[in-house]
């Protein structure tokens, strides 16, 4: 199951980690069985104190415990399923400990903040991915009275995310979270040159000693959305904008899509792709044409949702969320949606690395660790409507359901997964195909 490869020191010869290695299933489970409203965000109420022990020397020891995040910061989620996926990728990774080469695990001159950078491809308040990943940042912040956080926003994913990860390491910088999909191969290609600093990514399938990744298993919520919406549409039209067909987009049209047809079999999903993160012209286009093909509920995986979730209240239409609960924007067409807890990971992975106990892997967790959680419902919808979602967000939760379990058949009628099969986390983050009764393309 796993391939796991060993470490060269100081990148003599790079080796990579793939996706299977220490893909972990988790998923966030709701504070309250039949709550309106699951997703309140929480604080950090255990947040870790790093405190410096005073020796008298310009460069005091810094003692960091590991986070402990409560039931509330992580949404229902467990603690111990939580610290367990980040002990379980420590144990799995043939990496070396960043107490051996790390500068964020030295300890910090008297008085001096660790500075962590973090990068991001769109506005920090675009109602989406950006601002899930920017409110995590900020949780980070709150967590460390010694951290100090840097941020830029709107960098392309072109070589403009290394001249901005330069300078945040001339700044001082000594962890950099490079958070947009494609900033995985730009980021890749300069962390030889600091082999002491410590780059992590959101969503890549591999790792470097001093280059992690990790990302959520954001496809549970998906399909309980899915289920939302299968119920509302009076048209059994439903249409899912994307940005690009990458692995993340596929698996969660396809698992939308599948969520819908469980409780409407004849549901058809429209998808289109927009080929940019955050371009509001091209999204209000394709939300203009999906409305004029009769689709009455509309999702989305773009990373600024702003535009999209306007666009439906305008043409009165139903919205199912992504990334960041944007329900204050859509009163009247927000149905619920699937959300990020970006938080409590954040600090987990810099307070291990701050420890020297982290090593690379690539980590994937969901429901029962708190990673993602389930947005408001819509103040309209029905209850038994909501207390579907609810109970197969528990049953995701606990792992007694699995909606890809084969025969899975892909537009072409391929058998993608075969009958009775339960696929791997590697399998699902490698979909490459969209289901049958998704209309649209990959390429």
């Amino acid at each position: 199951m796993y391939n796991r490869i060993r470490n060269l020191s100081m990148f003599r010869q790079p080796h990579r980690i793939l996706i299977g290695a220490f893909m972990l299933m988790a998923i966030v489970a709701l504070a309250a069985c039949g709550s309106d409203d699951p997703t309140a965000a929480p604080q950090p109420t255990t947040a870790p104190q790093p405190t410096a022990s005073s020796s008298g020397g310009s460069s005091a020891p810094t003692t960091v415990t590991a986070t402990n995040p409560s039931t509330a910061d992580l949404h229902g989620g467990s603690t111990e399923v939580f610290l367990k996926g980040f002990a379980d990728a420590v144990a799995g990774s043939e990496f070396r400990s960043t107490s051996e080469f790390a500068a964020a695990a030295k300890p910090l001159p008297a008085g001096e903040k660790l500075k962590v950078g973090f990068i991001f491809v769109g506005s920090q308040k675009d109602l989406g991915y950006n601002q899930a990943a920017a409110e995590g940042s900020q949780y980070l912040e709150k967590a460390f009275d010694d951290i100090e956080v840097l941020r830029s926003e709107n960098i392309p994913e072109t070589a403009d995310v290394q001249a901005v990860e330069e300078q945040m390491i001339r700044d001082g910088a000594k962890i950099i979270f490079a958070t947009s999909y494609g900033y995985s191969g730009p980021t890749k290609e300069i962390i030889e040159k600091h082999p002491d600093v410590m780059f992590l990514h959101m969503g890549d399938v591999e790792a470097f000693e001093n280059y992690a990744s990790f990302f959520g298993n954001i496809w549970q919520l998906e399909y309980a959305a899915g289920q939302v919406a299968g119920a509302t549409s009076e048209t059994g039209k439903l249409g899912f904008i994307a940005a690009f067909p990458i692995p993340q987009t596929l698996l969660n049209v396809n698992a939308f899509h599948l969520g819908a047809q469980s409780v409407n079999p004849d549901v058809e999903t429209t998808f289109v792709l927009t080929s940019s993160w955050c371009d509001p012209a091209k999204q209000a286009t394709a939300v203009q044409a999906m409305v004029d093909a009769g689709v009455d509920v509309l999702t989305q995986h773009q990373d600024c949702t702003k535009t999209i979730v306007e666009a439906a209240e305008r043409a009165g239409i139903f919205v199912s969320g992504y990334h960041q609960d944007a329900s204050p924007a859509a009163p009247n067409a927000w149905l619920t949606g699937a959300a990020w807890n970006w938080g409590p990971v954040y600090s987990e992975i810099v307070a291990e690395i701050r420890k020297g106990t982290y090593k690379s892997s690539v980590m994937f967790q969901g429901l029962d660790a708190g990673w993602v959680q389930l947005s408001p419902f819509g103040d309209f919808l029905p209850d038994d409507v909501k207390q579907r979602a609810l109970d197969t967000v528990e049953k995701l939760r606990t792992g007694s359901f699995q909606p890809f379990t084969g025969p899975i058949t892909d537009q072409d009628g391929v058998v993608q997964i075969a009958a009775g099969v339960v696929p791997t986390d590697a399998d699902l983050q490698s979909t490459g195909y969209l289901l049958q009764g998704i209309t649209g393309r990959t390429n």
